[in-house]
């Protein structure tokens, strides 16, 4: 139940919207009307140059995105946790044929010292040349940028000629978190284009790549066809879209997940033995346990360990989970601990 937001089930509303969107014939591969309502839907929060293009999961948009940003002699600068260096199989380098160049980080957050140990060496034809930023907003331990980290990060990119990638997995939660408009932290401060989330907040499957700097479209249709991520009845994916974005659902949704997790830690926060590792900011607590109580805890419950050389777990929550979940989870580790102790 706390393994991750990706066991949730699909919020109500867009299993409804799927089937609404499930009558007569639409034009295919994104020529119906619920791609071009989306587009409205996505400039609404992005802004008027603002372009979505749905595609099957995150690996793939993060795939798509920096094909589109990089060329294929690149590289990718980012966290060293990040999902795209650390869980994607190594798609960005097999598929996309970029280098990635990962960085030490505190609570995977990339600073200007870190992207600059990699911003260098442009003119070596021996080096992969680094084209690319890729951000986690919220990062892979759930720590969030605020919008003034953001724009310090793009204003050094720009000062090496480097696009800004956002992998925004878990967008919704990082705005709900910082209580702000989306274009807030991505637009506004300067983000070139980002994978925007959606099977995390309540969608069965999908989610998009969004482009915010003109120009990098043309490279993006052609590199979400080559990539396998071009659905051909597209509207099933844009109506779930259409259904979490063009009411407040994405927000709500969002925001009762970071609240079951601000829930948890405060329930956990105190018990002996139990530290918690990673500021909780969106909906992910991070805590360290005795091995032999995380052995009895996962007996209980599905979760992940996260750093196993420090005994390190990771509790996620997700749009569906109760108030009464949280506290029968927390009063299982506060037992379990006790008899540990």
């Amino acid at each position: 139940m706390f393994a991750s937001d990706n066991y949730s089930g699909v919020h109500p509303s867009v299993l409804a919207a799927i089937a609404a969107a499930n009558v007569g014939h639409q034009v295919s591969y994104g020529g119906d009307d619920h791609t071009e309502r989306l587009q409205a839907v996505f400039r609404s929060h992005f802004g008027d140059h603002a372009r979505a293009y749905p595609v099957f999961n995150g690996t793939g948009a993060n795939v798509v995105a920096l094909q589109a940003a990089a060329d294929r002699w690149a590289s990718v600068i980012c966290a060293d946790t990040a999902h795209v260096h650390v869980d994607e199989c190594g798609a960005p380098e097999k598929v996309a044929g970029l280098k990635l160049l990962p960085v030490p980080t505190e609570h995977g957050k990339l600073t200007v010292a870190a992207i600059a140990r990699e911003a260098r060496g442009f003119d070596d034809q021996h080096r992969a040349q680094p084209q690319v930023v890729s951000l986690a907003q919220p990062t892979e331990l759930g720590t969030v940028y605020t919008p003034d980290e953001i724009r310090t990060i793009v204003e050094f990119a720009r000062t090496r000629n480097l696009r800004v990638h956002l992998d925004g997995a878990r967008l919704a939660n990082a705005a709900a978190h910082l209580d702000l408009p989306f274009r807030a932290f991505t637009t506004d401060v300067g983000v070139d284009l980002l994978s925007f989330g959606g099977t995390k907040n309540g969608l069965l499957l999908g989610e998009a790549v969004v482009v915010l700097t003109p120009g990098l479209d043309h490279a993006l249709v052609r590199s979400r066809k080559a990539s396998m991520q071009l659905a051909s009845k597209m509207r099933f994916l844009s109506a779930q879209f259409v259904a979490l974005l063009e009411t407040d659902l994405w927000r709500s949704n969002a925001a009762h997940a970071n609240a079951m997790a601000t829930r948890l830690h405060e329930r956990v926060r105190d018990v002996p033995g139990l530290r918690v590792s990673r500021p909780v900011q969106s909906n992910a607590v991070f805590a360290t346990l005795p091995p032999a109580a995380l052995a009895e805890l996962h007996q209980r419950f599905h979760f992940y360990d996260w750093d196993e050389s420090i005994h390190e777990a990771r509790w996620m929550t997700s749009f569906d989970t109760t108030p009464e979940d949280v506290d029968r989870f927390s009063s299982v580790v506060r037992s379990i601990l006790a008899a540990c102790g």
